[in-house]
């Protein structure tokens, strides 16, 4: 599986509609979807799944009055129960040798093991093996399918993947793939991701609706270094856990053997919504062809996150996207995008 920050074919993110998931808030959504998109169009190809022809009406719509580049925006008809991309859709990898090739890792999708309806997102990814005429590679625990998100994993394109215990090896709350513990686990990733080594970080953050997805947590940002996130008030309930994270980072290695480096991005202030605490975070940060798309809280610290990725990717325009009503979703950037390595 190759880094996000490798050139990209394509961006893929799934149109908005199921109300549930932003509950009261779904026309709002579909215009910051309209940013998100008009953003990424700036660099790449955007590749929207849509439910109907009416869905693919009104995106266009939306994207036109928001002004993007709708050369760089192509339509694809296939239903989805939600637009979560990033956890369902295609996780693509590559070779290049004897010959460069794209393919498909056939993971399977349950809804985070916590909602019944999945089976339209479980079937995106052999829909568009077919339609880009991508060869589907089955993704195994041994003789069972291997069920992954690509939320909770985040890779350097060297050999190394990010995740966390709290997500993949979960035997109680939300369990994925029952009756594995940690060597399966990391066996299945190496197989089917094409690492050597598997980094494992303990818990994800207050809120996080998928039980501790690395992408609200933790971020590659080139092959020797990551932004982990920090919690610098003590009462709050996220301080613990990032703590001990910054405790398990100081240890770990590549797959080279050396260290990786931790650089710090900060938090901004507890999100509630209709009294729920929303999993707000820096770190769900999208990266494109030619820009960096940050989630942004109306807090201090935007400021502070996007200058600290401004530094951290000097090549890309590093932009904020307004995502209050975003992370009402339990979602923001990252979970909605998936990227497609250019062969």
């Amino acid at each position: 599986m190759p880094a996000e920050w490798e050139k990209h074919e394509a961006t893929w993110i799934g149109w908005p509609h199921n109300k549930t998931d932003w509950p009261d808030k779904i026309a709002t959504i579909q215009w910051v979807y309209g940013e998100i998109v008009r953003k990424i169009a700036e660099s790449e190809i955007v590749r929207i799944l849509v439910n109907s022809a009416a869905d693919q009406t009104k995106a266009r719509d939306v994207l036109k009055r928001a002004g993007a580049n709708l050369k760089n925006v192509q339509f694809f008809r296939y239903p989805t129960n939600r637009g979560w991309t990033r956890d369902f859709g295609p996780i693509f990898v590559k070779r290049d040798a004897p010959g460069p090739r794209v393919a498909i890792a056939r993971f399977r999708f349950n809804a985070w093991a916590k909602y019944p309806d999945w089976r339209k997102d479980d079937a995106i990814p052999p829909q568009l093996a077919r339609k880009l005429k991508y060869e589907l590679l089955p993704a195994r625990i041994g003789s069972r399918d291997f069920v992954l998100e690509g939320g909770s994993i985040d890779v350097n394109g060297r050999g190394t993947v990010l995740t966390t215990e709290e997500c993949l090896l979960d035997t109680k709350v939300q369990v994925r793939n029952r009756g594995f513990g940690r060597s399966e686990i990391e066996t299945a990733l190496k197989d089917n991701l094409g690492v050597t080594n598997v980094v494992w970080l303990g818990k994800g953050i207050a809120g996080d609706d998928t039980h501790g997805h690395v992408d609200d947590l933790c971020r590659f940002v080139d092959a020797r270094r990551v932004v982990l996130i920090r919690e610098k008030n003590p009462g709050d309930s996220n301080y613990r856990p990032l703590e001990e994270n910054w405790e398990r980072i100081r240890d770990v290695r590549l797959e080279d053997g050396s260290k990786i480096q931790a650089i710090e991005l900060p938090m901004p202030a507890p999100l509630h919504f209709d009294g729920v605490r929303l999993p707000a975070s820096y770190a769900n940060f999208y990266i494109t062809n030619g820009a960096v798309l940050v989630p942004t809280f109306n807090d201090p610290n935007d400021r502070v996150a996007l200058g600290i990725l401004s530094e951290l990717f000097p090549g890309r325009t590093v932009c904020g996207i307004h995502a209050v009503d975003l992370v009402w979703g339990f979602g923001t950037l990252h979970c909605l995008t998936q990227q497609q390595p250019a062969a």
